[in-house]
């Protein structure tokens, strides 16, 4: 062997390793891997003389856990007064590190290693706890709160993540959770496949498939891709989910499954073939095999199959409870204690669908009790939603042992989606600059009786901004019809799962309907009508989106080469040839239905924009209804559509999300007919009095 090839080999290797997002070293000698894990996403502030803050690092269930070590990244204020300042790390509760943070001008770093013993498997909570004092003005006082007292932990923070992984096994269980592990997709080492000239019945199983997958995915910016079993990356990848019919299988996995019959059901059945695992999902009926996809998508099903198959047939159960979007929530099921002096707060995550917003009459009723040695003259309770102020009340000695806030929710919060309610209490102590703080510690418990009672509506307007909608109704999809070219190539097929990877997350039910149609199967415009569309592909390869040029907000040349120029854009002839747009526009068909076209001149193009409605790190930059980006990485959004007002939900519609509205009618109503009936008989009995004298 040429040794030179060989040194150069071993440098691409490393060269490998080091481009990917620097997330993974190479295995050591005993065989386990080294995982690096996020410690938070931004910059996190600790302001004040005392303050801490609390984030999350996630150890997959089928990690062995050799060690976890600690690299952060921060700067102290450099008025601290060295001798007197601390830090001290918690892991789930327990602290095992505290230091005198260094006081410098540049960024320090610390290593420190975490006791294996107090690690779990799932979240585990690291806390930071920062005690930042910048003078002692008489050598026995703690200072006040002062803004001069500050940390900054810096987003380079990271934890290393020695480990090894647990075999797969022989089950489905375990296959999904190694298929959406957070190694395994910053890896690139899974793929869904689907056959290379798939029919709609299998692109349509196949989305389904891919909603629930993505919903098990826990990274903000890795994706599940859409490979075709004759793509070359397929060989690259470990760990597969496969959705095709049994015709259109290779003969590769055909082997491994044997001769199932399939003919008139589905079969959900987890191989090995050489190095690679794949989760098979195949039938001779198309309608089985949709039916099978939506069993993939159904997360809690999936992850009940301990087994190493499923058979799914007519009588297979597979759709997910309806959701409930207006309904009342519970903030904590155990009730949450927060110990410490000053600012402290808990944050509750709601999940609620995507295109829903907060709608009129929506109400928080917290309920707590605290400690009575405040200063209630400065001491008070705050709610905020997604960070915005909602209200506030003061904390009196009188009601200490039992108190409540309730406040009606803004309507022009402008949040759409899942929220975040936060409760911050402000504890102050009388004195509390001459005390130790460990004396007569101050507390407040929010107890489970805290609850939300939320009502939603739809999002009516077309924009990137409120975007799934209009593509998802009450967390399902809403009637969607995707028209894809008759050809598909590789770039396409990575477009549709670009596209359905985000909706798919979106996606909390898997009830929704999807259809495909290449342009030789497109139904009677009627038909066309009860869709929301989504059109991909370029000009040349979509006759559709020739049809309807005119409608584009970016329109193409009349030779279908690039994009020309708009009242908004002006666009270079060379330049229109490599850029690709998402525009969200009303369907030709019908309006108040959507049309979301992803093209561009040619399908890498179409791809390249399609990535931007990927996951949640790329959509922040997709607002208005028309979007531009290039290969440079430039994107561009702009608004089109004129600006009108939200529409207000009718009276109607008011009252039916509104339970204690409709129950205070009904009554009113039954009410109304007693007296009535009881004037009648009254009526009738006096009658006949009168007639008989």
């Amino acid at each position: 062997m040429n040794t030179k090839s060989t040194v150069s080999g071993i440098l691409c290797l490393i060269l490998f390793f080091i481009t990917c997002g620097q997330v993974f070293a190479l295995p050591d000698s005993s065989g386990r891997l080294t995982y690096e894990a996020p410690i938070t996403t931004s910059n996190v502030s600790l302001s004040g003389v005392t303050a801490s803050s609390s984030m999350y690092i996630r150890l997959e269930d089928y990690w062995n856990v050799n060690s976890l070590t600690l690299h952060l990244d921060y700067q102290a204020t450099q008025l601290a007064a060295k001798e007197h300042s601390s830090v001290t790390l918690k892991m789930n509760g327990t602290g095992f590190y505290s230091f005198r943070p260094v006081v410098d001008k540049k960024q320090m770093n610390l290593t420190v290693p975490v006791p294996k013993e107090l690690l779990v498997q799932g979240n585990n909570t690291l806390s930071i706890n920062g005690y930042i004092v910048t003078d002692l003005p008489d050598g026995v006082c703690v200072p006040t709160e002062k803004r001069d007292s500050w940390l900054e932990l810096y987003k380079t923070s990271y934890a290393e993540i020695n480990y090894a992984k647990q075999a797969i096994g022989n089950s489905i269980h375990s296959f999904y959770q190694q298929f959406v592990g957070t190694d395994t997709l910053k890896g690139k080492m899974s793929a869904l496949a689907v056959p290379n000239r798939s029919d709609s019945s299998e692109l349509e199983a196949a989305v389904y498939a891919l909603s629930g997958l993505a919903k098990g995915n826990r990274s903000e910016d890795a994706t599940i891709p859409m490979l075709t079993l004759e793509d070359a990356d397929l060989a690259e990848r470990s760990q597969l989910v496969i959705v095709s019919l049994f015709k259109n299988l290779p003969d590769k996995w055909k082997t491994a499954l044997g001769q199932p019959d399939v003919h008139d059901k589905a079969l959900i059945r987890m191989v090995n073939a050489g190095s690679q695992s794949a989760l098979i999902v195949t039938s001779d009926d198309p309608l089985m095999l949709k039916k099978a996809g939506r069993f993939v998508g159904n997360v809690s099903l999936v992850s009940q199959v301990d087994g190493p198959e499923k058979w799914i047939d007519q009588n297979t159960n597979v759709e997910t409870p309806a959701i409930n979007v207006s309904r009342d929530v519970t903030l904590t099921e155990t009730g949450d204690k927060l110990t410490g002096m000053m600012h402290q707060e808990k944050s509750y995550f709601v999940s609620l669908p995507a295109n829903r917003s907060i709608a009129e009459s929506s109400k928080i009723s917290l309920n707590f009790r605290y400690s009575d040695n405040l200063d209630f003259d400065r001491s008070l309770v705050t709610i905020l939603i997604n960070d915005t102020p909602i209200g506030s009340k003061k904390l009196t000695k009188e009601l200490s042992n039992q108190d409540e806030l309730t406040l009606t929710i803004p309507k022009n919060l402008g949040s759409t989606g899942s929220i975040t309610v936060t409760a911050a209490f402000d504890l102050e102590l009388k004195s509390a600059g001459c005390i130790e703080l460990q004396d007569q510690m101050p507390w407040a418990y929010i107890t489970k009786d805290s609850l939300l009672q939320l009502n939603t509506k739809d999002r009516t307007d077309m924009l990137f901004n409120s975007y799934p909608n209009p593509f998802l109704r009450d967390a399902s999809f809403n009637q969607i019809a995707v028209l894809v070219p008759d050809k598909m190539d590789s770039y396409d097929y990575l477009t549709v799962g670009s596209l359905f990877h985000l909706l798919g997350k979106y996606a909390e039910a898997n009830t929704g309907q999807v259809t495909f149609y290449k342009n030789q199967e497109l139904p009677a415009d009627s038909k066309m009508q009860h869709y929301n569309l989504i059109s991909v592909g370029s000009f040349k390869d979509n006759p559709w989106l020739q049809k309807h040029n005119n409608k584009l907000f970016f329109q193409y040349s009349q030779d279908g080469e690039r994009f020309v120029s708009n009242e908004k854009m002006s666009i270079e002839e060379n330049y229109g040839k490599r850029i690709g747009t998402l525009q969200l526009m009303e369907s030709p068909y019908n309006q108040g239905y959507g049309w979301l076209a992803v093209t561009g001149p040619s399908s890498k193009t179409s791809f390249l924009a399609s990535n931007l409605l990927s996951s949640d790190s790329m959509k922040w930059k997709v607002y208005g209804d028309g979007v531009v980006t290039d290969v440079d990485g430039n994107t561009k959004a702009f608004r089109f559509k004129k600006e009108v007002q939200q529409e207000g939900s009718g009276l109607v519609e008011q009252i039916t999300e509104r339970g204690d509205v409709l129950a205070f009618i009904v009554a009113l109503a039954l009410t109304f007919i007693l007296v009535v009936v009881s004037l009648i008989f009254l009526i009738r009995k006096y009658r006949k009095k009168a007639g008989e004298e």
